[in-house]
């Protein structure tokens, strides 16, 4: 398997003259081959560390009951040490079954003339954890996690990063241009400053952050612990990530689709207007607003004369065209205040505050009317352009506040009422409800 250019500084090993060697050292030492997940060799102590009786045995011994775990732990130690040169960590080992906790190097290496990738492992000395058995389940626990846990020094320096982080950071161990690797995972430089300023001040804190990480800029939530180192009682920050990504994805569609169906029930989807629904709750606003503050309201019903020729004549795209521009075209003749809203097929509502007379409101509706006179540019069915002429016929209730009360069912139907009475008598004006 060919290798990167990253791994060019490693030592090559063609085959196993280059490490006989190491048969004559009295530690155990090992090599694995990372591609092939198994031993490529081992010397004769590693063949009396696993009980076996030749070398062929150990690189044809059964790996396939390791878990993921411990294949992704191999592989962090492989880049670890193509990084740094040589690993120092506790590992657990389980020759004829039984679990034995060791002290290993790792150096890496290329193996054969395919290139795979290769630890050779060298066991030094017995790691005693038996009288206390919780610190290797912590210890192992962190390892294999997939939550990212990094040691930093308070300069920012990392000291220990389990596989979760190093797989996400890759292997850096300098600073660079005077900014700490502490900072640099942080998208936002100021962000990953300011979260190592409050931990050298000892302020614990947990914070949302985009993270620049081997796949992307994700969203990690950062839980920034102080401890103390073990063994010189030095302060240290603790960093754990978690990748809240695809959940903050989620909540944002979420609220998208919401916001949408929101939209959906409250405005019309062809002119963006508000809907009969919406143009309800505003009607109970005006007339509550209109009690409150003692001023006149109106409530125009406006429906749209000669439209149904446009859709006979000239196809549904060409009749939405004009439904499309008559809302703009009332939205214009209103103040910004009010409401246009479309209450379905050809029919508008107007809902107008603090009205000082009735001229108010004719002046309103003479307007609307010489707008919607004039000429609707449309395209038909044949992608041709077309002029068309509709009209307007508008009735309009008023809410007096020297008169009885109305609710906005009343209202409602009254301006219904008053629009139907422009129609019978021609069309094209407006009328008041009595």
């Amino acid at each position: 398997m060919s290798q990167p250019d990253q791994f060019d500084h490693l030592p090559i090993l063609e085959n196993f003259n280059a490490v006989t060697a190491f048969d004559f050292v009295p530690d155990v030492i090992w090599i694995f081959d990372l591609d092939r997940h198994g031993f490529w060799w081992g010397n004769t102590r590693a063949l009396e560390f696993w009980g076996l009786d030749n070398l062929q045995a150990l690189i044809d011994k059964d790996l396939s009951a390791d878990t993921e775990g411990a294949r992704k732990r191999t592989e962090h130690t492989f880049y670890k040490a193509a990084s740094q040169g040589l690993t120092s960590d506790p590992w657990t080992t389980y020759p004829n079954g039984q679990a034995k906790t060791l002290l290993m190097r790792h150096k890496a290496v290329l193996l054969g003339p395919e290139r795979h990738r290769g630890i050779i492992a060298f066991i030094s000395e017995p790691v005693d954890l038996g009288k206390q058995p919780e610190h290797l389940l912590f210890s192992e626990a962190i390892r294999y996690t997939s939550v990212a846990v990094t040691s930093f020094d308070m300069s920012g320096r990392p000291l220990f990063e389990n596989p979760a982080a190093a797989s996400l950071y890759g292997y850096v161990d300098d600073q660079e241009g005077g900014v700490s690797i502490f900072e640099r995972r942080f998208h936002d430089g100021a962000e990953g400053l300011e979260r190592l300023s409050q931990g050298r001040k000892h302020e614990d804190g947990k914070h949302e952050h985009l993270m620049v990480t081997s796949k992307g800029v994700r969203r990690h939530v950062v839980d920034i612990r102080t401890s103390r180192h073990p063994l010189t009682g030095e302060y240290l920050l603790l960093v754990s990530e978690y990748d809240v990504t695809q959940l903050h994805n989620a909540v944002q569609q979420a609220e998208k689709a919401k916001d949408r169906l929101n939209k959906l029930a409250h405005y019309d989807a062809l002119t963006g207007l508000p809907s009969l629904r919406l143009c309800r709750d505003r009607m109970e606003q005006l007339i509550a607003r209109s009690q409150r503050e003692r001023k006149s309201a109106v409530i125009m019903f406006v429906d749209l004369d000669g439209f149904k020729s446009v859709n006979d004549n000239f196809g549904h795209d060409a009749g939405d065209q004009v439904l499309i521009e008559s809302g703009k075209r009332l939205v214009e003749q209103i103040r910004a205040v009010d409401t246009v809203g479309r209450i379905g097929g050809d029919e508008f509502i107007i809902l107008m505050s603090d009205i000082s007379s009735i001229a108010d409101a004719e002046s309103v509706a003479a307007k609307i009317i010489s707008a919607m006179d004039e000429s609707f540019v449309i395209t038909d069915i044949r992608d041709k352009s077309q002029s068309v002429q509709i009209s307007s016929s508008i009735g309009i209730s008023l809410l007096d506040i020297e008169g009885p009360f109305k609710d906005a069912e009343q209202l409602l139907r009254e301006a219904d009422h008053a629009m139907y009475k422009v129609k019978r008598s021609g069309k094209r004006g407006y009328h008041f409800a009595r």
